[in-house]
Parts: C-alpha cells; sequence; structure tokens
C-alpha cells in the first residue's frame, strides 16, 4: 500500500476557533494552503484528531483541515473536566462549528471525508449545506439511527454475552427493561457524577464493551478504544454517552430521508461486510438512495477496515484530488 502512501506531512497552520458560547474548537492545515480543500471528519464522537502526521493526502494537491470537535482532543472545555456544559455540544451545535470553520478560512468548497461517528456527522453536515461539499469519502458507514444504536448497545450482545452482561452490570442502578437509550442515558447521569472516580468506573466499563465488540473482527485490534490516556478516556465516554443517549438529536432515518440532498456530490463508501459495530446495512441502504455514491464491501474486513478497504479509500483520494 506504499505506493498510495505519500510522506509524512504535518502542519502548516494551528489555531483555535471561539464559538462565541465559551467553547475554542481546535484546527490545524496540512499540505498546500493553495490545494484542494479537504475536512477530515474524526469519529467517537470525542475522539479527536490523530496528533500525527499524515500520510494519505496528497501534500501538493490538497489543503487538509482537521479539526477536534466539542470538549475533546485540544477543543477547549475538555469533557473530562466535570464543568464542562455537554447541553452545548450537540450534532446541531457541531455542524454549526464545521461551517464556522469553512467561513473563518475562507473555503468556498471541500471534500468530505470521515469514519463511523465521522460519517454521520459529516453526513448531517453535507445535508444542511451541499452547497458546499465538492465530494465525500467514508470509511465504516453510520446514521446512528435507532436501529444502529440498539445493535452496537444491545443485539450484538448475540456475539458477546458475557462482555454485554458486565456492560450492564456496571450500572447497577438501572433495571434493564429492553430499553437500550434508558441503558445509556444511566451511562450518561455516570459520566456527569462529581466524584471522578465514578466517572472513572464507568468509562472503564464502556470502553471494554467497545474493546470486545472490535476484537472478534477480522483485523481487530485488542484496545483500540481503551488505550487511551485517563482525561481522554472519560471524555470520549462521556461525549459517547451524552449523544448516543439522545440518539444525537436526529428523527428516524433522518439522514436516510434526507440523502437525496446529496444529489450531484460524487461519494465512495467502504465498509466491511463483517463490521461488528455497524452493520453493512446501512451503507447498502445510503447507496441504494444516492445514487452519485459508489458502494465497496470488503469481505475481509470488519470496523477496523483492512488492506484492500484503505487502498479503496486511497484510491478515491488519488481521484478526488483531480476534480
Amino acid at each position: 500500500m506504499d505506493d498510495l502512501l505519500y510522506p509524512p506531512t504535518g502542519p502548516y497552520d494551528r489555531g483555535f476557533l471561539d464559538t462565541g458560547d465559551g467553547n475554542r474548537i481546535y484546527y490545524e492545515q496540512l499540505g498546500n494552503p493553495a490545494g484542494k480543500p479537504a475536512l477530515y471528519v474524526h469519529g467517537g464522537p470525542g475522539a479527536g484528531t490523530p496528533d500525527r502526521p499524515t500520510r494519505a493526502w496528497d501534500p501538493e494537491r490538497y489543503r487538509l483541515v482537521r479539526f477536534d470537535q466539542r470538549n475533546c482532543g485540544r477543543s477547549t472545555p475538555h469533557a473530562s473536566d466535570p464543568a464542562a456544559d455537554m447541553a452545548l455540544n450537540t450534532t446541531d451545535h457541531l455542524v454549526g462549528d464545521m461551517e464556522r470553520l469553512r467561513e473563518h478560512l475562507g473555503i468556498e468548497r471541500w471534500l468530505l471525508n470521515g469514519a463511523s461517528w465521522g460519517s454521520t456527522l459529516l453526513l448531517a453536515y453535507a445535508q444542511r449545506y451541499p452547497e458546499r461539499v465538492s465530494e465525500i469519502v467514508i470509511q465504516a458507514v453510520t446514521t446512528t439511527r435507532p436501529a444502529e444504536t440498539d445493535w452496537l448497545y444491545h443485539r450484538v450482545a448475540a456475539f458477546r454475552p458475557e462482555a454485554w452482561d458486565r456492560f450492564r452490570a456496571a450500572v447497577p442502578e438501572h433495571t434493564w427493561d429492553g430499553d437500550v437509550y434508558a441503558l445509556l442515558a444511566a451511562y450518561a447521569r455516570r459520566m456527569e457524577d462529581p466524584d471522578r472516580a465514578v466517572r472513572a468506573a464507568a468509562a472503564d466499563a464502556w470502553l471494554a464493551w467497545e474493546d470486545a465488540v472490535i476484537t472478534g473482527e477480522p483485523n481487530g485490534i485488542p484496545g483500540m478504544y481503551g488505550d487511551r490516556e485517563a482525561d481522554d478516556r472519560i471524555a470520549f465516554v462521556r461525549i459517547c454517552a451524552h449523544f448516543f443517549s439522545h440518539g444525537a438529536w436526529l428523527a428516524e432515518d433522518q439522514l436516510l430521508r434526507g440523502a437525496h440532498r446529496l444529489k450531484g456530490i460524487p461519494g465512495v463508501l467502504a465498509h466491511g461486510r463483517y463490521d461488528m459495530g455497524s452493520p453493512v446495512q446501512t451503507a447498502w441502504e445510503l447507496a441504494r438512495v444516492w445514487p452519485d455514491a459508489r458502494l465497496h464491501v470488503f469481505d475481509d474486513s470488519g470496523h477496523v477496515g483492512s488492506e484492500a478497504l484503505r487502498r479503496t479509500v486511497l484510491a478515491a483520494l488519488e481521484e478526488f484530488k483531480h476534480r
């Protein structure tokens, strides 16, 4: 795959975007200031942008923007601080931050790239501002609809029943009644507890579940979610529980029903057939209602991806840099 990679490229510009409500969004720019604009949208929610150079983007042809979504990474206030107000962190806030960042940087249109939660967020942005999007490249498609959330935090337990029992038992004040949102809300309340030990224990249980789901996949990486610094563990789970217990403030099937707004925007969707966290059904349904998207499904891949999947994503970035 080295034939599709470039020498490591670090930021030529860093800064903070003041949102006007007490939040400051960290962003950085890499590559060529005069190149084709592109925005990388990280997952999680709350995972933050990798603090390392990129090799995926042609530094001569792309002007790549990366940013940390509210309350995670280098953005402030950090969600590990109990004083950070989660009421100011919703999908609508994040979409607004992306558009504000585009305006701040003087960009007319940009390519959007992301995976997992990042795909949900970039689809929400693209459907609100389709005229600002040139192309879309997604790995591990999600729309965070109720069926997907119920799968990830409940029904996939059919494959990991012992791990899910531990996940559920970590919030003993909650009596399971089949409502996954109530279970996630119990976690969200624990992540607001003033006692850091309570928050840390809940974060550990949540991340252990995420790791259990992904470890058994093709190319699964043990500790992929849990291998974080202590504050980042708490921030990640606090933000995830906050978003997912509220259904990400998206209406039922909103991003599928709104896919007609993507007409004319070329897209590449790359998804692992054995993605345990995000079943391929969503990617298939999205491709059916977005005619300008090309779906690639990989039999050797789960949520983490595979070499073949990554080559397809990199090839899409190579293709689109010439548009």
